[in-house]
């Protein structure tokens, strides 16, 4: 096969198919990006390569037929070694170089793009909720400070039982909405942080949610035995996992074989919100549910935003903002039967 030197040269990754589907060309890029070389890459069906595609491919083949160009800006594969990349996808006609009709598919991947704009949408989301937050926190303690002194003044002037029992409920109702409010300021201060064996954690509370749930769940460890302990605050980290998981495992409510994934390895040269660190925590908590609804996942981490009926809308908020603490961050990859989040805490020591 032929290869023009000029496609070679291109960062872009481009592939022809022909009627069939079948790769009849790729470049330099496109092996690098499908994780093949180009002699085993001619000749197969590009669906084959993929063990997902948020993109139909019914619609690739409905393009050749109308002779039609086709194009998608957010276009997630997954290959059969578990790789995950988002992609720019442009379909083109072409003919090919025996003269068949074919289409030439131009793939550039945006992960790294996508992953910076993220990191900047997150810090300016936490940012605008925590001014948001302590906008409102002012706002309705203060009145419910003197809802609650007028209520206690007032039991205590009465004497009629059944009409205490008013009162009480206005105290009870006022401490619950500052509980509220006081919940979604989050602490007051950072915490005392201490050496901690993280899995030891994530253990306890991989304990609490499984034995909370009322149905089996199947849990895969796939731990790095070799990680170092981390300095962080312990029972801030344990309630950012201990968070996560619980929205998984209501996320497998009525799965038949319902899974989590927990996974730690340790990432090197990793940038969090501009910062380069030398070695950093990665966590991954993943679901095998049906997915975050892809109206909700630039929202997700707001206060009071919840995917589910009932939901408070604080567990992902407060996790975020717990994380943060750390200098660390929160992504999420999610698609039908997979969710996956992605905990990143920096060691703030060499290791």
């Amino acid at each position: 096969m032929q290869q023009p030197q000029l496609l070679e040269q291109l960062v872009t990754a481009v592939i022809t198919l022909d009627q069939r589907g079948h790769i009849r060309f790729a470049n330099a890029a496109a092996e690098s990006l499908l994780s093949g070389s180009s002699r085993r890459l001619q000749g197969a069906p590009l669906e084959s390569l993929l063990r997902y595609s948020s993109i139909d491919f019914q619609l690739l083949h409905e393009a050749f037929k109308s002779q039609q160009s086709l194009s998608d800006s957010d276009v997630v594969w997954v290959l059969h070694d578990g790789k995950q990349m988002t992609v720019e996808l442009m379909v083109s006609p072409c003919n090919l170089v025996d003269g068949q009709p074919g289409q030439l598919l131009e793939l550039r991947q945006v992960d790294l793009i996508r992953r910076l704009n993220q990191e900047q949408a997150q810090q300016h989301q936490l940012a605008a909720a925590q001014q948001l937050i302590r906008g409102l926190a002012h706002e309705i303690k203060n009145p419910l400070g003197g809802i609650r002194g007028a209520a206690q003044l007032l039991d205590a002037k009465l004497a009629n039982p059944e009409q205490e029992e008013y009162t009480q409920l206005i105290i009870k109702q006022a401490d619950r909405l500052r509980a509220l409010v006081d919940r979604l300021l989050g602490p007051n201060k950072p915490g005392t942080r201490a050496t901690v064996n993280v899995h030891q954690l994530i253990e306890r509370s991989i304990q609490l949610v499984t034995l909370d749930s009322n149905q089996h769940i199947a849990v895969e460890r796939d731990y790095d035995p070799s990680l170092p302990d981390i300095e962080i605050v312990e029972h801030q980290v344990e309630q950012v996992v201990l968070n996560i998981l619980q929205n998984a495992v209501e996320a497998m409510v009525g799965q038949s074989q319902p899974e989590l994934i927990v996974r730690t390895r340790v990432a090197h040269q990793e940038t969090i919100y501009g910062t380069r660190y030398r070695q950093c925590l990665v966590i991954n908590l993943i679901d095998n549910g049906p997915g975050v609804d892809a109206q909700l996942r630039d929202t997700l981490f707001y206060p009071l935003v919840s995917g589910r009926e009932g939901g408070s809308g604080l567990g992902l908020s407060i996790a975020q903002s717990l994380v943060h603490q750390h200098a660390g961050k929160i992504e999420l990859n999610s698609r039908p039967g997979k969710t996956d989040f992605t905990l990143y805490l920096p060691y703030t020591r060499a290791i």
